[in-house]
């Protein structure tokens, strides 16, 4: 299997391929397909769910880890 990247965006629900690949990809031929993408929308809950977990990790001490193994 060969293996192709590049960028793109959605447009009416639709991925664009681009002219160079066009090509390569034949009809009635199997392809696995990846969409990988940023989470732009959501990155002020990551940001506080980071923070939030932080500041709760932060008020634990060393003697704190007897609690640990329960």
């Amino acid at each position: 299997m060969k293996a192709v990247e590049f960028k793109t965006r959605m447009k009416n629900k639709s991925i664009r391929v681009p002219e160079k690949l066009r090509s390569v990809l034949f009809e009635d031929r199997d392809i696995r397909v990846i969409v990988l993408f940023d989470e732009k929308e959501n990155q002020e809950e990551n940001d506080f769910r980071t923070l939030a977990k932080e500041q709760f990790l932060a008020g634990y001490s060393d003697s704190d880890s007897i609690y640990n193994n329960y």
